[in-house]
């Protein structure tokens, strides 16, 4: 429901503390274990909660064990929209989610409901400057070619996906970078900058730097079919 809050127009949301950033189009896979997020999936899936779309906002701090107020989360996180969900055996879900739209967190609420909820407003994009285009062009064949050179380096063929060649320039740097294993705080600046240009250009000294790491220490990360698992226990919430 939308609400004005000093002018701004926000709404409420569940929220999913977790200890990773999503962003926009990129898929989260989740095994959901504690009671509080069991209800949140029912709730999901009988369309309790509209559109089947949560929040999922970054943990600041690992030692954290209770969240109670918006210090203990990023200020910036990610919808996530309800794609499938298993439920098993136990009671536990396997369900997959898709990163739709960033969202402002302005307010928690630890009482109203089982599960963390919180007061939002919506985060687009700043437009593309007008006669920008040629710009964007480059700006994407520079970052996919950042990309490439990262996923040569870090994955086995099939663990990693090149975005269709219509991507838009606003969607291309996050696409990219689901394939690469980033610092949380390096994905969290990537979700908060609003600007797709400058976002581009991050991502492209991002990944350059990335690539340099790995060549320099001729190691290679896990396969990502690995860490497929980590999203449910990383909770702390």
């Amino acid at each position: 429901m939308a609400n004005p809050v000093g002018g701004r127009a926000t709404t409420t949301l569940p929220l999913f503390p977790l200890q990773t950033v999503l962003l926009p189009g990129v898929h989260l896979p989740l095994h959901i274990f504690e009671p509080r997020y069991r209800q949140l999936t029912v709730d999901l899936v009988t369309g309790t909660v509209p559109s089947q779309e949560f929040g999922v906002i970054a943990i600041k701090a690992a030692l954290v064990r209770e969240i109670e107020s918006v210090d203990h989360l990023h200020a910036v996180g990610c919808t996530a929209q309800l794609r499938e969900a298993k439920r098993l055996p136990d009671g536990r879900f396997d369900v997959v989610t898709t990163g739709r739209r960033r969202f402002r967190l302005l307010e928690v609420d630890t009482t109203s409901a089982p599960y963390l909820v919180g007061t939002v407003e919506w985060l687009p994009d700043e437009p593309l400057p007008a006669g920008s285009t040629d710009v964007a062009d480059r700006l994407s064949t520079v970052a996919r070619a950042a990309h490439q050179r990262y996923c040569d380096s870090a994955w086995e063929s099939d663990d990693w996906h090149v975005p269709p060649p219509d991507t838009p320039a606003q969607d291309l740097a996050y696409l990219l970078a689901a394939d690469c294993l980033l610092p949380l705080a390096d994905r969290q600046r990537l979700l908060e900058e609003t600007q797709p240009l400058r976002r581009l250009r991050m991502l492209c000294r991002l990944l350059t730097r990335e690539a340099g790491f790995l060549s320099t220490l001729r190691a290679v990360p896990a396969p990502m079919s690995e860490f497929a698992d980590l999203t449910g226990p990383s909770t702390l919430n």
